[in-house]
């Protein structure tokens, strides 16, 4: 355990990836907002003490929270990581976040002696946990060598996108982007198969072999039959990630429709009160305007 790392967000993600890091013999310290899931993660291996006080020894830290806000707020907040990091040590910035963000925090951290990948995640809870995830990353050489302990842990594949910090968040952008659309677009579908008489099971069953399947379908569309919306990715996620794409396309200016239009099917899904649920009870939006029944909504 010569290279000690630190988590910020023992989420679905975060918890998985530190997890595959205490697999790989890394010394891993995990931080969350929820002292309980800090305390979890120590019983499995994680490394005891408090993070700040360590924060001078780190080798790498892991940033997998929500947003940019948060983001900020672990490494340049009133209880920053960053200036307490020793003169080497590597930022991976795992967040979707817009580009510009990406590139404010590269220099900011390079103002301190810090390095900072700039390195979404893709590949969902399952392969975090696994150690298989798809890391989409951009920063300079050194950055990329200083965090290589940590990616040879969590990823499969490493995209090295550029030398500099921005083409990551980019690249995550187009990936959002699409992702967001397929899991309104399946809802839409499967859906619209009810009105036609095609129960959702047989739906998921014929439209996963046929050239309509997507990655989303194939991984969402299970939790509709089943009637299970335990979050593995919530809905509360698009419209911040969706919101980031668009706020890049206005931008250029580019105009993105299909994306709007997704965007607001997820907006209406917070505002009846799904927020924390499963991202696949979108559905629940399209279902309720045609009084159709879902899996498991009827007690069965």
């Amino acid at each position: 355990m010569s290279c000690k790392i630190a988590v910020v967000g023992l989420g679905s993600m975060g918890l998985g990836m530190a997890t595959s890091c205490l697999r790989a013999g890394l010394a891993t310290w995990g931080a969350d907002v929820d002292p309980a899931k800090v305390t979890a993660f120590q019983s499995e291996g994680g490394q005891e003490g408090s993070l700040a006080g360590n924060a001078g020894t780190l080798d790498a830290v892991v940033v997998v929270v929500l947003n940019a806000a948060q983001t900020e707020s672990v490494l340049f907040g009133e209880a920053g990581l960053v200036p307490t990091l020793k003169p080497g040590a590597v930022v991976l910035s795992c967040a979707t976040v817009a580009p510009e963000f990406a590139r404010a925090m590269e220099a900011r951290c390079t103002e301190h002696g810090v390095l900072y990948l700039d390195a979404p995640i893709s590949g969902g809870s399952l392969r975090a946990a696994a150690g298989t995830l798809s890391v989409m990353a951009s920063g300079s050489p050194a950055a990329f060598a200083a965090a290589k302990p940590v990616l040879d842990a969590v990823s499969e594949t490493v995209f090295e996108l550029g030398d500099a910090a921005g083409a990551g968040s980019a690249m995550k952008a187009v990936n959002q982007l699409l992702a967001g659309v397929h899991i309104a677009a399946m809802a839409e579908a499967m859906t619209f198969g009810m009105t036609q008489g095609v129960p959702p099971a047989q739906f998921l069953e014929v439209i996963s072999k046929c050239a309509g399947a997507s990655w989303m379908l194939e991984n969402r569309a299970p939790h509709i039959v089943d009637g299970d919306y335990t979050p593995r990715s919530s809905v509360n996620i698009w419209p911040k990630d969706l919101g980031i794409v668009l706020e890049i396309a206005r931008s250029v200016p580019f105009e993105a429709p299909i994306t709007a239009a997704a965007l607001s099917q997820f907006k209406v899904a917070v505002d009846m009160g799904l927020g924390a649920e499963d991202d696949a009870a979108i559905a629940k939006v399209y279902a309720g305007r045609s009084g159709l029944t879902l899996p498991g909504e009827d007690g069965r």
